[in-house]
């Protein structure tokens, strides 16, 4: 489907670009939230006739963003969640609940402006990005941690996940149990040998 776009949408085009998309993501998303309209010949003269209105009104909101954009960027939230040694949580963190912690923070923020590729699974400091306008993108600090006092350690640079390199080391000393072993039955063997020689003799 050719849609003509009422504001820039990333990966797509500017304001005013008549550019296909796929007939689902348009009538889904696209047209439903008023970025776009479809390209026909009624459309494009409304879109021109509008033009003007719909620039000021995109100025406004990207001036509004980047006014929130300032405080937020660079802003830090902790998230508390339960976790094994490895830091390897049993849930998840999603875009849901770093969208709730923004706003407890004083933020107003949608779950729709966090951009997060997968769920967060791990403990540790995560870097987040925060679309607030088509064009104003701020970054976060997400700290997952398993209590307030780890998540303190943990923005103090302190890395609290355990790596499992101890059955390395463990499957090493077997090895050196197996050489052993098989050194000894050689020295049982030759001895056996020697005592059969002395025999015949």
């Amino acid at each position: 489907m050719k849609v003509i776009l009422l504001e820039r949408v990333a990966k797509l085009g500017q304001m005013g670009e008549t550019v296909t998309v796929k007939d689902g993501y348009a009538r889904n998303f696209l047209l439903p939230q008023g970025k776009a309209l479809r390209a026909n010949k009624a459309n494009l003269e409304r879109f021109e006739n509008e033009r003007a209105q719909l620039e000021a009104r995109n100025l406004e909101r990207k001036t509004e963003a980047e006014a929130v954009g300032e405080k937020l960027a660079g802003a830090s939230i902790i998230v508390i969640r339960a976790a094994g040694e490895t830091g390897q949580l049993y849930g998840s963190v999603a875009t849901r609940d770093i969208a709730s912690e923004l706003t407890e923070a004083g933020f107003t923020v949608v779950r729709s402006q966090v951009s997060l590729r997968a769920p967060i699974k791990t403990i540790g400091l995560h870097d987040v990005a925060i679309v607030l306008h088509p064009e104003v993108e701020v970054e976060i600090s997400v700290n997952v941690a398993r209590s307030e006092d780890e998540a303190e350690r943990q923005a103090a640079g302190e890395d609290l996940t355990v790596q499992e390199d101890d059955s390395f080391e463990f499957d090493e000393d077997l090895d050196e149990d197996e050489d052993l072993e098989e050194g000894e039955e050689a020295a049982s063997e030759e001895a056996g040998e020697s005592e059969e020689e002395e025999t015949e003799e």
